[in-house]
């Protein structure tokens, strides 16, 4: 996802987005481990999203206060 998307996602759904993303990073580090992964590439790009979420979720807190 780009940073420009994320932007124009509610907070709501953007927590939901997050919690679906690590559930998903979870299923790869357990694919990865087992060798079943395909492409480790995978995991780097969810990794970005979650981090670019989060960033978000806290700039969105941090005006509020």
């Amino acid at each position: 996802m780009k940073i420009k998307e994320i932007r124009d996602i509610d907070t709501d759904e953007l927590m939901q987005k997050n919690k679906e993303l690590v559930e998903e990073l979870f299923k790869l580090r357990l694919r990865h481990t087992t060798g079943q992964l395909e492409s480790p590439a995978m995991m780097s790009s969810v990794r970005k999203s979650i981090a670019r979420i989060r960033t978000v979720l806290r700039e969105r807190e941090v005006q509020k206060i």
